[in-house]
């Protein structure tokens, strides 16, 4: 056989349906079977092994369901022991699929034939070629296939010579797929690739050779990833890696994994995502916080070197801290920085940004250690309670000066006038000031006390939109630099009036400058 992945597409042959189901606490029905079903087809999976149809009188009615409604592409496949009652369950079940295969297997490791079918090699290889020539004689009419596994394949290193001997006759019997179980994940990918790849080379050019991989170790997609590049073809996934134990290979893992590899994935991809979220949903199993890929903290960053890179390569489809751009698998949006004590400017700027409040590196330098001294005891920080302390910060500057009050008086020739009451080195004071509007009358009124600072930039823009009974607000910035110097402080101040938004970032620039200047 042809190892060259560049001239095989993987076949992803979907066991949510069967494997995943068996494994759950509370198994599907028909009617969740079919919701699941349509899911894979959005995938876009090439097979899907329906059901377990001798199971029981509901798997077998929701594995006749399913290839009532399958589309001519995908292949329906059920499972059976190497049995004549369960091969022709399997044949009656899937009758309507326009493509069909039956699924049969035995154990074949010296361990289970011995301990758990208590049979010779000679009897199980026996059964084995029956099992597929029972089933080829049901498919062979329909133009369906048969497809055998050698269960426990992971633990056959011992007898692999012996096990290969009775693919080959299987394969003579009707079987065009053999299918190679990692049915108990014990050792290390490589062990199991191996062996894979001895199989490869002694099966007929017109054979698949499959995989199905257990993640008994954590180690599941590897070693199917990696038999994918020792020539297997058809690779046995399932959707969140649901299934028997510590659940089988993951659907999304693997075909991430070999995009990455620049291996054309017949999938769209775009689906993996809302299609986790709605199957963990149905099936009751949690995705991990830390799940490769789907997770929800696996496009999440709270290191500060980390957040720098990710911040300076976030519109790039690599990214530094990423192994995929979120599209891909219709995650958008979904890269994010959390705040924590491990955290910098970097996180407080991005944060803060883009909870849509405008702020500046310089702003953020001074707002990280406040961040993270709270964040000490706190842990990771929500988003509102940073938004309140920016808050804080840019519209409570302490400092010498503090705005109280400021009223407008009857306009003048065009001048307007302002009383302005605030306080000053602990004393509380009141100035009038005209000018041309609010901030030419705080400045000059300030200068009847002394006080005398220059308008370097101002503009001003609303918050948001009124929400929550609380009423829309304005923001001012401005930069105020002392006379004859060259330096200036950026300021804020926040309100609902915009007259005091603006008189409140000129008391925090001013309460800035002395700070500055102390």
């Amino acid at each position: 056989m042809n190892a060259d992945p560049s001239t095989r597409q993987p076949f992803f042959y979907d066991i949510t349906l069967r494997d995943g189901n068996q494994a759950l606490r509370k198994p599907w029905n028909t009617r969740e079977k079919k919701v699941v079903f349509q899911r894979l087809l959005e995938l876009g999976v090439q097979g899907v092994e329906v059901g377990f149809s001798g199971a029981s009188e509901m798997d077998f009615e929701a594995c006749a369901a399913l290839a009532e409604i399958a589309p001519p592409a995908v292949v329906i496949s059920g499972l059976a022991r190497a049995v004549e009652r369960d091969i022709q369950k399997v044949a009656d079940a899937i009758a309507a699929a326009p493509r069909q295969r039956i699924h049969t297997f035995i154990a074949m490791s010296p361990f289970n034939m011995a301990h758990v079918l208590r049979k010779k090699p000679e009897d199980v290889a026996k059964i084995a070629v029956e099992a597929v020539t029972r089933a080829a004689a049901l498919m062979k009419p329909r133009g369906g296939e048969v497809q055998f596994s050698a269960e426990h394949f992971g633990d056959c290193r011992e007898n692999l010579p012996w096990v290969i001997e009775t693919f080959l006759r299987v394969v003579e019997a009707g079987a065009t797929i053999i299918n190679l179980p990692n049915t108990v994940e014990r050792a290390r990918p490589f062990a199991f690739v191996d062996m894979v790849r001895q199989v490869v080379a002694a099966m007929p050019a017109h054979v698949t050779v499959a995989v199905h991989c257990h993640n008994d170790l954590g180690m599941g997609t590897a070693t199917t990833v990696e038999s994918y590049f020792a020539g297997a073809r058809q690779l046995e996934v399932s959707i969140n890696g649901l299934g028997e134990r510590a659940g089988n290979t993951n659907l999304f893992e693997v075909a991430v994994a070999l995009h990455n590899c620049d291996v054309a994935i017949p999938l769209d991809m775009t689906r993996i995502y809302p299609t986790a979220i709605e199957v963990s949903e149905m099936s009751g199993v949690p995705i991990h916080e830390k799940a490769p890929l789907i997770g929800a903290d696996a496009m999440a960053h709270r290191s500060g070197i980390h957040q720098d890179g990710v911040a300076k390569t976030k519109d790039m489809e690599k990214g530094a801290y990423r192994p995929i751009h979120p599209s891909l698998i219709g995650r958008e949006g979904a890269e994010r920085l959390g705040f924590t004590s491990q955290s910098g400017k970097t996180a407080v700027y991005e944060i803060l940004t883009g909870a849509g409040w405008p702020i500046t590196i310089e702003e953020a330098i001074e707002l990280q250690p406040r961040l993270k001294a709270l964040s000490e005891s706190r842990g990771e920080l929500p988003v509102d309670v940073m938004v309140q302390e920016y808050r804080d910060h840019v519209n409570h500057v302490p400092g010498p000066f503090q705005f109280l009050k400021m009223d407008r008086l009857e306009n003048g020739g065009g001048v307007e006038k302002f009383s302005l009451r605030f306080i000053h080195d602990g004393k509380e004071v009141e100035e009038i000031g005209e000018g041309d509007g609010p901030i030419d009358a705080c400045l000059n009124a300030l200068k009847k006390r002394g006080v005398q600072v220059e308008l370097v930039h101002y503009e001003q823009h609303a918050l948001a939109e009124e929400r929550d009974g609380a009423a829309a607000e304005a923001m001012t910035v401005i930069r105020l630099r002392q006379p004859g110097e060259s330096d200036s402080v950026i300021c804020r101040g926040i309100d609902t009036d915009t007259r005091r938004a603006n008189v409140r970032a000129i008391f925090n620039g001013l309460n800035r400058l002395a700070t500055k200047t102390s």
